[in-house]
């Protein structure tokens, strides 16, 4: 009697084991998708304000509520103790999903709106664009 319950028993649980493992998933976690990330950094003229350059803090972090293509965004200001700034003091890092966002996003006119307030105190920009890698 304890053997004809001991075979069928096996072979369920041994079913069991199998449908729960699954060989192709990997033990790590999963690679985020790639996105594409704009950066851009600005050294401002000798005489500007810190009320202009306060309005371009905000006139670009107000971007990412008025341009749909923008998937994220953050900024902020130089704080390395290394010496290699050569006078750039702000960071932003903008994300997008794929290039015809990037696309969207530069002719924008919300952001051509924003590089009229740049433009004034702008002394020199530096933009890198790159596809994340895993």
């Amino acid at each position: 009697m304890m053997s004809r319950l001991l075979i069928p028993c096996s072979l369920i649980l041994a079913l069991g084991v199998f449908a729960v493992w699954n060989p192709n998933q990997a033990d790590t976690p999963e690679a985020a998708p790639k996105v594409l990330r704009h950066i851009v950094l600005f050294k401002f003229k000798d005489d500007a304000t810190a009320e202009q350059i306060k309005a371009v803090e905000e006139a670009f972090a107000a971007l990412p509520s008025k341009i749909d293509a923008i998937h994220d965004f953050e900024w902020g200001t130089n704080n390395s103790p290394e010496d290699h700034a050569q006078g750039y003091t702000h960071c932003f890092l903008v994300t997008f999903k794929s290039e015809a966002d990037r696309a969207q996003y530069l002719p924008h006119p919300e952001h051509l709106k924003f590089v009229e307030v740049l433009k004034p105190i702008l002394g020199e920009v530096h933009v890198v664009d790159y596809w994340t890698q895993s």
